[in-house]
């Protein structure tokens, strides 16, 4: 392992970055104007409490302002190192940590996917809001089935969700990640809730891994246009 990548696994460096970028988040939120669509989803979603929060990699780093109290949120965070700044920073901006990653390939124990769909299962059954990614490991703007089976197992309804921000750097990376900038609008759009039936079959689980995709694509558009300013 080379120096530059030891100074990065060490739990100061990881600290002090997370901690960074959680108050460079605060920051941007602070100095942003709010618009939620639709503006009274927090005033009428009560009864689906708990529910699962789907987002696109790439556009989370804004997410845990979706969090409004009393609401309690976890969201489910790599056992990467990356994924140690990120779970620093969250849990920093008030939101609780359940550590696994999915996987398309045989190593999903060695990636903590059966803990981290476990530890979900427990947090919702707990009463606190899930959120996680969406996407297939890797492919982005592709859903896969994990989400899907949650709910299902669940019985919680998918909410899918988008926040985007009106001054943002947009990166040329896999997941197209979205840098947020102060003094911004900043929007949150959330889409209509997505129910997956207990015995739903493959061909069922199928069709709400479809909708999944389909409505975190509305959904983001949706919320880009908000923060562009955009009425229509």
């Amino acid at each position: 392992m080379s120096v530059w990548k030891k100074i990065i696994a060490s739990r100061a460096t990881q600290k002090t970055i997370g901690v960074l970028s959680a108050e460079y988040l605060r920051m941007v939120r602070n100095t942003s104007r709010l618009v939620v669509d639709p503006v009274d989803f927090y005033d009428q979603v009560g009864p689906d409490v708990p529910f699962i929060t789907a987002m696109w990699h790439g556009q989370h780093f804004m997410m845990p302002f979706f969090r409004r109290d009393p609401l309690q949120a976890k969201v489910l965070i790599s056992l990467h190192r990356d994924g140690e700044i990120n779970a620093i920073a969250a849990e920093r901006l008030g939101i609780g940590t359940i550590r696994g990653s999915g996987t398309h390939g045989r190593d999903v124990h060695r990636k903590g996917g059966v803990r981290g769909f476990r530890g979900m299962l427990e947090a919702l059954a707990e009463g606190y809001n899930v959120a996680l990614t969406a996407d297939v490991p890797k492919v982005s703007r592709k859903a896969g089935r994990g989400i899907v089976q949650l709910a299902q197992a669940s019985g919680r309804p998918i909410f899918p969700v988008a926040v985007v921000t009106s001054r943002r750097i947009e990166l040329n990376n896999w997941d197209r990640s979205a840098i947020s900038l102060p003094f911004s609008r900043l929007a949150i759009a959330v889409g209509p809730p997505i129910r997956v039936a207990p015995d739903a079959d493959d061909g069922g689980i199928e069709r709400a891994r479809q909708s999944v995709e389909d409505q975190l694509n509305a959904t983001s558009k949706r919320a880009q246009r908000l923060a562009d300013g955009e009425t229509s």
